[in-house]
């Protein structure tokens, strides 16, 4: 350990209180260890941590072997804080105390090809962490902490004008705008959003945000009137057939269709209303085999891209995030402590109160 960073951790506390998730289903808040940087990371104070949908399957248990791999685990990938302390390589590079942060899970070995090529969200030596490789709140141990360590790949500092609070919504903000440049949104295209949620608002915005001249956003109930703000039109699919109502509000179907709710329905839909030629992107991880119209899609040359978390993507959100381009305040609806995970999780998780983004504050 440098001497730099001996003098940077010199007063912290040994142990820290952090969300602990020992099986499926089961988790408590407890003691940890105050975890150290290792060369290439910074030790960052976590100020909030925003619930994501994977963070559920995690703590469901839906990937059992894969995230986590073996229990305890402290999950949470979706935070904001400030670094305390850097590794000597992480200091070289500029990383010092004070700093704003927002994090991202992906952390690539950069050497496999796919790092090369700059998709380490498509690192070959996934789950290797031996090779470098980490995917924090995953497999790596996440953010739902007082203190978390993080590669210097997998932070990014705030811009000014944009708080803590909205800096947690940084790594959802990165995978919707990933998720309008993989569907190629230009300017003037016509673009679905299938799903209101909060990926799907967001996506809503990215692709105004990148020029699209028409916002699409099909969904239900309250989180579709969420979604009206930033859309040109919303679409009930439990009033009207959303492909046929997107299709004649587009005239004739939309340039790209992005799904964001995962389903069988949704992934269909997101098809069948693109006109020819068209491109749909597929944010929604579905967790059942899904039938897919193939010979609209191959007689119509319809291109399909699957979205991987995002990849390169946080230079670029966060400048859109603090010009308000891409609005994530009117997101958050919930705050809690961390000793009140449970009832914040069964907020997100039901709903509660029209729950968007919940927040929890170690």
């Amino acid at each position: 350990m440098s001497l730099a960073l001996k003098r940077e951790t010199a007063g912290l506390p040994e142990r820290m209180r952090a969300l602990i998730l020992d099986g499926p289903q089961r988790f408590h808040v407890g003691e940890l260890p105050v975890p150290r940087p290792g060369r290439d990371e910074v030790l960052c104070r976590v100020h909030a941590v925003a619930i994501c949908g994977t963070d559920v399957h995690i703590i469901e248990g839906r990937h059992p072997g894969q995230w986590p791999r073996e229990y305890p685990f402290v999950p949470g990938h979706e935070w904001s804080g400030e670094v305390v302390a850097a590794g000597e390589l992480a200091a070289a590079f500029g990383w010092r105390p004070g700093q704003r942060v927002a994090g991202t899970s992906h952390a690539g070995c950069g050497y496999c090809r796919m790092c090369r090529e700059g998709r380490y969200n498509l690192c070959e030596n996934y789950g290797r962490p031996e090779l470098g490789h980490r995917q924090y709140g995953h497999y790596s141990q996440g953010a739902y902490a007082e203190y978390v360590v993080h590669s210097v790949k997998s932070v990014f500092p705030l811009p000014e004008g944009l708080d803590l609070d909205e800096g947690a919504l940084a790594d959802a903000s990165s995978i919707a705008l990933w998720s309008a440049e993989r569907g190629g949104v230009g300017p003037g295209d016509r673009v679905a959003v299938v799903g209101a949620g909060p990926m799907g608002i967001l996506v809503a915005q990215s692709a105004r945000a990148m020029g699209a001249g028409q916002v699409l956003v099909t969904g239900s109930g309250d989180r579709l009137e969420r979604s009206r703000p930033f859309a040109d039109k919303v679409v009930d699919h439990r009033r009207v057939d959303a492909v046929q109502e997107v299709r004649r509000l587009s005239g004739g179907g939309v340039d790209v269709a992005i799904d964001c709710a995962g389903t069988a329905d949704s992934i269909r839909q997101a098809v069948e209303m693109t006109r020819k030629g068209g491109r749909v992107v597929f944010t929604g991880v579905p967790h059942e085999a899904v039938a897919l119209p193939m010979q609209k899609i191959v007689l119509e040359e319809i291109d399909l891209r699957g979205v991987r978390a995002n990849r390169n993507t946080m230079e670029r959100v966060l400048p859109l995030m603090a010009a308000r381009r891409i609005d994530v305040a009117s997101l958050i609806t919930h705050h809690f402590p961390l000793e009140e995970f449970a009832r914040a999780y069964e907020t997100f998780k039901e709903r509660v109160d029209g729950a968007l983004k919940v927040l929890v504050h170690p």
